[in-house]
């Protein structure tokens, strides 16, 4: 039987590639931008502390997978999901100092957050939404006192947000 030599290099290569990305969900390293489960998110206190806290995640297995820096945040993204920032005293302030953020994905931001809002304002807590805390994102902030030193942030699908930097290359 003939088997045109152009079919087993397909066949090969389509092998090799199941294989690969076998290989990197298996070590929790998901190539694909799906499922975006969201984030938590977490601060560092300057500069140094963020790449400190970056070396030692990567030593227990949590490796940084980019870095996307904005005008008043430096982030990096690790492969698991988990955001090391380091934010301007500008951006904090208008968080209330927040420390850490769980980030939810959504169609829309501004309507989620502002949904968000008046939930949490129904069982009883304050809540307020921050739109302008990172201009250069479509980012919708919920700064609740349900939360202690925790945001909620709503954003789109990672595909919707601008393109980040590979890991050890910065923007800012």
């Amino acid at each position: 039987m003939f088997v045109p030599t152009w079919l087993l290099v397909l066949a090969f290569l389509l092998v090799v590639g199941l294989a690969a990305w076998t290989y990197l969900l298996a070590t929790g390293r998901n190539p694909l931008p799906f499922p975006d489960n969201g984030s938590r998110i977490f601060s560092a206190s300057s500069a140094e502390a963020k790449d400190a806290v970056v070396a030692l995640l990567a030593m227990h297995g949590i490796r940084e997978r980019f870095q996307f820096d904005t005008g008043g945040v430096r982030r990096s993204i690790m492969w698991d999901g988990t955001i090391i920032n380091q934010s301007s005293p500008e951006v904090l302030q208008k968080l209330g100092s927040a420390a850490a953020s769980i980030g939810l994905v959504a169609v829309d931001p501004i309507v989620s957050a502002n949904s968000a809002a008046d939930f949490l304002r129904s069982r009883g807590f304050e809540a307020s939404v921050i739109l302008d805390a990172e201009p250069d994102l479509p980012i919708a902030f919920v700064v609740t006192d349900a939360m202690t030193g925790t945001v909620i942030n709503f954003r789109k699908h990672v595909i919707h947000l601008p393109r980040p930097q590979p890991a050890g290359k910065s923007v800012g």
